[in-house]
């Protein structure tokens, strides 16, 4: 019987050629899929921003910005509302462009194992490990919304 002590909630989002996991508590809410508003002159990463709650939140393709895949939008598509953990006041959310609903799941210390990979880690990612032998990139939530913040500013 495992020590639920070493054990915490996670969650594994799909994005397109990856897979990526955060803490369960990052996540807000997930959403249908809607064509962004544009942002001219973002990145070709930040698609477009969102209305969620009374904010217009940018929209991001995390596949694009780590240069793994050109991500689209579409049909069967969702959007994880994601706490911006740096703290800003005029961005405490941004959404996520995720295939499919995100799924939780409990990951044992003993099931999470740091993985070197080959090259270097992509714009965003923090690290990549294995999850139960399965590859998965854990991203740096700080540096995506600070890039973020910057592609607004910007934009502006």
């Amino acid at each position: 019987m495992s020590d639920d002590r070493q054990d915490i909630r996670g969650v594994l989002i799909q994005v397109q050629g990856a897979r990526l996991l955060l803490p369960n508590a990052t996540i807000s809410e997930v959403l249908s899929y809607a064509d962004p508003e544009p942002v001219a002159e973002a990145p070709d990463w930040l698609l477009g921003r969102i209305r969620w709650r009374g904010w217009q939140l940018p929209l991001v393709a995390f596949s694009r910005m780590a240069g793994i895949a050109a991500e689209q939008g579409g049909i069967g598509s969702k959007v994880a509302v994601m706490k911006a953990l740096h703290g800003s006041e005029r961005m405490p959310f941004f959404a996520l462009l995720t295939q499919g609903f995100p799924r939780l799941v409990t990951v044992a210390r003993d099931a999470l194992v740091a993985d070197a990979g080959e090259g270097a880690l992509p714009e965003g990612v923090r690290t990549r490990v294995l999850l139960n032998d399965d590859p998965a990139l854990i991203p740096d939530l700080d540096a995506v919304a600070a890039s973020v913040e910057r592609a607004m500013q910007q934009a502006a």
